[in-house]
């Protein structure tokens, strides 16, 4: 068998597997023992070869054995909502559209803007420092839309 393909929904349903087999305490060899003998798998030791629809009916078998999936932990600070933070969301979001950031995720603008300012969150910005970022932001989406313009000329 050879190993399926990598998306986000498989990954993460992966790594949900991994934390259902610890908090179980369940052995490899336990495990692989389970997967073995799951009917449908076809006789399948591990996860790297199992589909989406695969890895989900196991995550469901790790559930009927006790595992109770948990919500990743939220951030309890609210969203910054001045003027310049919507701008810069506003911003971060477009270059997302046009494929220039991976990850949508406040997470991912935090980062961004830590890396840029040494502050970790938008709401802690002072508004020179959220300038900054905007036209940043805004330098880099002319950029890409540039270069999406003459691809798309070019082609």
């Amino acid at each position: 068998m050879s190993a399926a393909p990598s998306s986000p929904q498989r990954l993460r349903l992966i790594k949900l597997i991994h934390v259902a087999r610890r908090e179980l305490g369940m052995e490899d060899e336990v495990f692989r023992l389970m997967l073995t003998n799951m009917r449908g798998l076809g006789g399948a030791t591990s996860c790297a070869v199992l589909s989406v629809a695969d890895l989900s009916r196991v995550v469901d078998e790790l559930k009927r054995r006790g595992f109770e999936v948990r919500a990743a932990g939220k951030s309890t600070r609210p969203l910054a909502g001045d003027a310049q933070s919507r701008k810069i969301r506003s911003l971060w979001l477009a270059l997302h559209d046009l494929g220039a950031v991976r990850d949508a995720s406040e997470a991912a603008l935090g980062q961004f803007v830590l890396a840029m300012t040494q502050v970790s969150a938008l709401q802690w910005l002072s508004a020179a420092q959220a300038s900054r970022v905007i036209e940043h932001l805004k330098q880099w989406q002319q950029r890409v839309e540039n270069a999406l313009r003459l691809q798309r000329e070019g082609s």
